[in-house]
């Protein structure tokens, strides 16, 4: 099979692309090397992956001779607010996934859409499921969801064949170094405070990267329609730095902000659909993912 995964130098995409190498497919990835975080960063993500640098929100995009495209490009972060950062979004987020569907319809290619937990912004009940009401709290997740209507409208109107799944907190080696975790193990790495914003005991159900990948694999396969995508266990960021400082064997210097805005107190998925349509379930718990986390981040230390 020939696959398109854009996003393919990011966090879960770089994963994504070397998982199809190694059972045998050809892989194109796509990626637009931006600055919000440092592109060093994904350049060593990619170093096994064939990547094509291309802005999908404004170069040309024909998908005609793949199979299929696993669209994971997007810009991240959802407690951004103020200045140009909704116009990047609308760019990134927006523009750029309705060019990819245009061109897959056009095409006859089949897509895979990551979306988010951020869509459900505080949602109106736990664990929850994907027929809850949408309420996103940040200009990704109003994004995000309007991509999910998109993929909708893309299907009934051209036909688009396209499978929606919501990623809830992804996390393990190469996480965006704003992330938690990412921040956490490195301030612990280099003997630095760790900003906490909040009290530490809002939650979320964590999924190991991994266990994404498995399910973005199988969603492809066989999905239909719109699956949550989380892991088994909902901690706190608390339990977390709890489990960070085991680890490491010494103690993590947090520094106390007030919440961010656009945050949710609490994420956690109800998997039943994929689990029962496609078989899937999260196979790697909190303290394992974070092991393999915390190794790689020391490792990775080690060698700079």
């Amino acid at each position: 099979m020939r696959y398109v995964v854009t996003g393919a130098a990011g966090f879960v995409g770089s994963h994504l692309a070397e998982a199809l190498l190694e059972a045998g497919h050809d892989v194109l990835g796509i990626d637009s090397f931006t600055d919000y975080y440092d592109p060093a960063i994904k350049e060593a993500n990619a170093r096994a992956i064939d990547v094509r640098r291309l802005d999908l929100a404004a170069d040309p995009l024909d998908f005609s001779g793949f199979d299929a495209i696993f669209h994971l490009a997007g810009q991240g972060g959802a407690r951004s607010f103020g200045g140009d950062v909704f116009p990047r979004y609308l760019r990134l987020n927006l523009h750029a996934t309705e060019r990819v569907f245009e061109a897959a319809a056009r095409g006859g290619v089949r897509v895979v859409f990551a979306s988010s937990s951020s869509i459900y912004g505080a949602a109106e009940r736990y664990p929850t499921p994907e027929e809850a009401t949408p309420a996103p709290l940040s200009p990704y997740g109003i994004t995000k969801l309007a991509g999910e209507h998109l993929a909708w409208a893309f299907g009934r109107s051209f036909d688009l064949d396209v499978v929606v799944l919501r990623y809830f907190t992804v996390f393990g080696p190469r996480q965006r170094p704003d992330m938690a975790f990412a921040r956490i193990a490195h301030a612990l790495v280099d003997d630095k405070p760790f900003d906490l914003y909040g009290d530490g005991t809002q939650t979320r159900g964590w999924t190991y990267v991994s266990d994404v990948v498995d399910a973005t694999l199988v969603a492809m396969e066989a999905g239909r329609g719109t699956y949550n995508v989380g892991g088994a266990v909902e901690a706190s960021i608390r339990d977390v730095i709890a489990l960070f400082e085991r680890l490491a064997g010494r103690s993590l210097d947090v520094r106390m902000h007030s919440a961010a805005p656009g945050e949710p107190s609490r994420t956690n998925a109800d998997t039943r659909r994929i689990r029962s349509e496609l078989g899937w379930e999260p196979r790697t718990s909190l303290e394992d993912g974070l092991r393999a986390q915390w190794e790689w981040t020391t490792a990775k230390a080690a060698a700079s």
